[in-house]
C-alpha cells in the first residue's frame, strides 16, 4: 500500500506535515529544472502514451538522480538528449542511460527502447510511451514490452548560446512504468 506521503511526492502535490501544508521555495536555478510539475487529470480519451491494452504493471520506478546531457551544436543545445538516472522502484535499482537503455542493477537484465508517442508539457521534457526493441538477460525486466515516462519535471535543453562540443547535464526527475 503507497503510503499518502509517497503518492503526493509522486503526483507532485502540496504534502500536509502534522496538521499544515508545507511549501518549498528555491532559488529560480534548481526550482526551473527539478520543480514537479502537475500531470493533467485523467480524460476518458485515450493518451497517445497509454500502452496496448491487455499489459500489466510490472513496477513503477522513480528517479533518483537523473540528469539529461545536451550537446552543444550550431551554437544551440539541441532538443535531443542522453540520459544518465538511477531508479528506485518494487524490485530494486535500475540505470537508465544512453540507448535509452534501462539495466536491473539486481540481476543484469538490461532492455533498450524507441520512442512510440510523446505528449508535451509546458516548462519540462515531454512524456513518453517506449517500445522496447531488444532484450538482454533473464530477469526483472526480461517480460518488458513498453516504458512510460510519466511525471516529468525539469530536463529541458538550457535556452542560451553555447560554444560547439560543450555539454549541459540538466537535472530531472520522473516516474518509469514498465508493462508486460
Amino acid at each position: 500500500m503507497r503510503s499518502p506521503l509517497r503518492t503526493a511526492i509522486l503526483a507532485g502535490t502540496a504534502v500536509a506535515v502534522a496538521g499544515a501544508v508545507t511549501t518549498v521555495t528555491l532559488n529560480a536555478s534548481a526550482a526551473e529544472q527539478t520543480r514537479p510539475i502537475p500531470r493533467p487529470k485523467p480524460s476518458s480519451t485515450p493518451s497517445p502514451i497509454d500502452p496496448p491494452a491487455g499489459l500489466h504493471k510490472l513496477g513503477s520506478y522513480r528517479v533518483v538522480s537523473g540528469t539529461q546531457t545536451y550537446t552543444c551544436t550550431g551554437g544551440v543545445f539541441p532538443a535531443a538528449s542522453v540520459p544518465e538516472a538511477r531508479l528506485a522502484g518494487p524490485r530494486g535499482w535500475i540505470h537508465h542511460f544512453k540507448g535509452p537503455s534501462w539495466q536491473s542493477e539486481k540481476d543484469g537484465s538490461l532492455v533498450t527502447a524507441t520512442k512510440v508517442a510523446d505528449l508535451p508539457r509546458t516548462g519540462t521534457i515531454p512524456e513518453l510511451l517506449l517500445q522496447v526493441n531488444s532484450h538482454t538477460g533473464d530477469g526483472i525486466l526480461s517480460k518488458a514490452a513498453y516504458i512510460q515516462r510519466l511525471y516529468t519535471s525539469g530536463g529541458v535543453a538550457p535556452a542560451r548560446a553555447c560554444t560547439d562540443g560543450e555539454t549541459a547535464a540538466v537535472p530531472y526527475s520522473a516516474v518509469y512504468v514498465f508493462w508486460g
